[in-house]
């Protein structure tokens, strides 16, 4: 068994095997394993990817499909689990494409995560680092994204940093 901090937070670009690394420290902790989805299944590959994650994580996990709602979700777990976020690029993208208030619903999931009862990961993706997008909607996501990640990194206890599958601790 693993000791969590209470908040921890993994980013990394696509691909970049933040998922499969935030999974292993829950595994690790040896607690009851919730798993809070964001994704929406829109097309067939997305269903594939969603499919192949179940797979990878087996059935000792309690799913629950939050595309929006990740603050309610949050108030489900106790001190006996372990819940993974995964991930707020997904969730950002649910509440910038329904068009709900960002101000709003990123206040009540920043509370969510630090009054959880349970200790949580919350996985995202690093999209500062590419070039500078070419539409407003895709700027102002880059924008939303960058100061979503900065408002977790202040309030989590643990930030990691996964890059190629390897994870680089930054705080």
């Amino acid at each position: 068994m693993k000791h969590l901090p209470n908040l921890t937070f993994i980013l990394g670009g696509a691909a970049s095997g933040k998922s499969a690394y935030a999974e292993l420290l829950c595994t690790q902790s040896g607690q009851a394993k919730i798993y809070i989805a964001t994704a929406q299944l829109f097309d067939d590959e997305m269903g594939a990817k969603v499919a192949k994650h179940l797979d990878q994580r087996g059935t000792d996990w309690t799913t629950i499909e939050a595309p929006l709602h990740v603050a309610s979700a949050l108030k489900t777990a106790s001190a006996v689990d372990v819940v993974l976020v995964d991930c707020a690029t997904l969730w950002l993208t649910n509440v910038i494409l329904g068009d709900h208030d960002l101000g709003v619903q990123t206040d009540e999931l920043l509370t969510a995560l630090t009054s959880c009862m349970a200790p949580v990961i919350i996985v995202s993706n690093e999209v500062g680092q590419g070039i500078v997008p070419d539409n407003a909607l895709s700027r102002r996501f880059r924008n939303a994204q960058g100061q979503l990640n900065q408002d977790i990194a202040a309030r989590a206890d643990a930030v990691v940093a996964v890059m190629a599958g390897l994870p680089l601790v930054l705080k």
